[in-house]
């Protein structure tokens, strides 16, 4: 175990037993497991001390999630709730979060999910995009400009959010068309123009 690298994962469960028994399995695998028992705790904790990778709770965990995005913490979040269904799982991405189960889930898939997330890092990724007085909040579907709500058409703000993502680089006609039409888009080209 010399010279290893240390995996810490925060944990924050309101629900005792089930926190309890996540940092006693981690722990088990290896990881140094870091558990708070209410959101207060866990967010100071995610926000002041060094972690490789965080555990939320669905519904308390937006709040939290929403948080630690607007505090600029990009560490790798995996949220997990009791609700199985899509607009659930849709709302934590879009919050930010960088992977997504629901229980009951098997504590075999929880564990490769985590070293899912340690594999890929945590890169800068704002959920709230901007430039200059311009900004874009692709889970609200909201746009403004110097303080201004601007109203888009779906492929008006597709089309800015998908240059706000590739800020500072040089993007071509076919990858605006195949990110933001799709590749098999066979109208004008000067529609790229157009808009």
């Amino acid at each position: 175990m010399a010279g290893e690298a240390i995996t810490r994962v925060l944990v924050i469960e309101d629900e005792r037993s089930l926190a309890e028994g996540l940092g006693y399995g981690l722990a088990e695998e290896g990881f140094v497991a870091d558990v708070a028992y209410d959101g207060v705790d866990g967010l100071w904790r995610a926000v002041h001390e060094q972690q490789d990778v965080i555990v939320l709770p669905g519904l308390s965990g937006y709040k939290i999630l929403k948080r630690l995005r607007a505090a600029g913490v990009w560490t790798p979040v995996l949220m997990f709730t009791a609700e199985d269904g899509e607009d659930d799982e849709a709302d934590a991405l879009d919050l930010g979060a960088d992977d997504y189960l629901s229980k009951p889930f098997s504590y075999v898939v929880l564990v490769a999910h985590l070293r899912a997330l340690l594999r890929r890092g945590a890169p800068a990724r704002p959920a709230v995009l901007a430039a200059d007085d311009l900004t874009l909040d692709p889970a609200s579907r909201r746009c403004r400009r110097a303080g201004q709500e601007l109203t888009l058409t779906a492929r008006e703000f597709a089309l800015l959010e998908f240059l706000l993502r590739h800020r500072d680089e040089v993007v071509s006609k076919s990858d605006i068309l195949t990110h933001v039409w799709d590749e098999y888009f066979d109208g004008d080209l000067n529609i790229v123009e157009v808009y």
